[in-house]
Formats: C-alpha cells, sequence, structure tokens
C-alpha cells in the first residue's frame, strides 16, 4: 500500500515532534504493509512551507530507513493568497513526489464560490487537484454537491482511513462510504500525525473497503491509484460518478 498524505517529518508542523516518534511512525507504516509514504506537512497561514527544510528532514529520515521505506515529499496545501503565489512561481515543490498531483485542503469554516475558479486555475496550470478529506469538513458534509461538482471536472478525492473506521464519527464514516460508492472517492490515505491517536495504518481501512465494496476497489484506493499519482501518471481507478438525483416534489392537489 501507498500513503500519500502523513504528517511523519518531525518538527514540521502538529505532525511527528521527535524525529524518534517519525521512526516509531515508519516502522509501523513497514509493519502494516506500506511500502511508500509522502510526507506532507501543512502549507498554511499557520505553518508556513519550507521546501528546503522539508526536504532535508525527509532525507534525514530516509537514510535511517534505509530501503525499508521509500520516503517522498508533498504538501497539505491551503489556497490562501502567500500559497498561491508561491505556486505560480514552483509549483513541483508542493506537489506529491515532486509530480503534479496536488493535496488541497480546504478551510472549514468558509469556502467562498470563487474557489471553484481557484481550482480551475490549478488545473490549467497543469495540475490535478485532490480534495483531502472532505468527510471531515463540515461545509462539504453539508454541500456535498460542491464535491461531486469538483469531481466531475476533473478532481479527485481522498478520505481518511480512520474515517472509515469510526474514528472521525459516525457522521464522517457514513459520508466516505456513500462517496466511495458515488464514485467520488480516487485515494485512501492515513493523515497520520502521531503514534497515537492518529497512528500511520492503512491495513484495517483497508480490509474493510475489501468487505464493504471488494478487493478490487480496495486496490484502487490503497494501492494502484496511489502508485499512479505517486508516479506522475494518469489513474488508473476512476469510477464513474453516480448522477445527481434531483429531490422529488410531493404534488399537492387542491380541489373546489
Amino acid at each position: 500500500m501507498i500513503d500519500l498524505h502523513c504528517h511523519i517529518l518531525p518538527g514540521i508542523d502538529d505532525g511527528a515532534k521527535t524525529m524518534e516518534e517519525s521512526l516509531a511512525m515508519a516502522e509501523s507504516a513497514i509493519g502494516d504493509g506500506i511500502t511508500h509514504v509522502v510526507a506532507t506537512p501543512h502549507a498554511s497561514s499557520e505553518y508556513k512551507f519550507e521546501y528546503e527544510r522539508v526536504r532535508t528532514k525527509r532525507d534525514e529520515l530516509q537514510a535511517m530507513l534505509g530501503e525499508r521505506l521509500q520516503l517522498a515529499t508533498g504538501c497539505d496545501f491551503h489556497l490562501n493568497p502567500e500559497n498561491l503565489a508561491a505556486l505560480k512561481k514552483s509549483p513541483e515543490q508542493f506537489c506529491l513526489n515532486q509530480k503534479d498531483y496536488l493535496l488541497v485542503e480546504f478551510n472549514e469554516f468558509s469556502i467562498p464560490p470563487a474557489m471553484d475558479q481557484m481550482i480551475h486555475q490549478l488545473q490549467l496550470a497543469g495540475l490535478r487537484p485532490i480534495v483531502t478529506h472532505p468527510e471531515r469538513n463540515g461545509i462539504l458534509r453539508a454541500k456535498p454537491e460542491r464535491l461531486a461538482q469538483w469531481v466531475r471536472v476533473g478532481c479527485y478525492g481522498q478520505i481518511t482511513a480512520g474515517s472509515l473506521l469510526g474514528t472521525f464519527g459516525p457522521g464522517a464514516k457514513s459520508d466516505a462510504l456513500s462517496w466511495i460508492s458515488q464514485g467520488l472517492i480516487h485515494f485512501v490515505s492515513s493523515d497520520a500525525h502521531n503514534t497515537r491517536s492518529r497512528p500511520l495504518s492503512l491495513r484495517p481501512a483497508f480490509d474493510f473497503v475489501a468487505v464493504q465494496f471488494g478487493e478490487e476497489t480496495a486496490r484502487g484506493l490503497f494501492v494502484d491509484n496511489p502508485r499512479a499519482a505517486f508516479e506522475g501518471r494518469a489513474l488508473p481507478y476512476v469510477p464513474e460518478v453516480a448522477e445527481r438525483r434531483e429531490p422529488k416534489i410531493r404534488k399537492r392537489f387542491f380541489f373546489f
């Protein structure tokens, strides 16, 4: 399995605090059957993304692990003005494994209509946006049609493994399952932050998806699609998006 969303690098953001914790997370991944991990620290107003620092931390951790686990870098990208300006100058440093897939994290308090145009601009620049953990975003859960529209125009959806197991509550789990069935999800990642409450693990979620949707879907979400994104290729597993259903209007008859 390949994990495209993980906060494994130490002292960068709200993920691993020390190199020892990073190593423990890596060992957990290896034991879980994960072969590749993309370190994706936040790139936000709160956590400034410094590519050279991220690469240095990655190289240090990789040297300690040898060939037991392949590490790459990307980021958890917020669509703020500073980030967008930096993205125009050097897009590859923000992308997964410096290819063309970009994790995009949305604000939980406001997603303005102009965001649709921003996503379109990313695509015009040759990038492939991946909407991260929409099942944990209150706005997108309240207005899932926005996620569906983004997927219809070429974006991808990524849910958190823990959501499928109920870690983030029954609502997040229900929406995650529903969106897989609707063809809106293309990746499952750990979004691991530590060894305790947010561990680096995918196997239990893989097994759950295999039971619910079949082995082929599980391999698509945990192995085949993540590998393609890691290598900068087109996704092999792109389910058809379910048609939008108009709400049924109950007819009322009036008799005079």
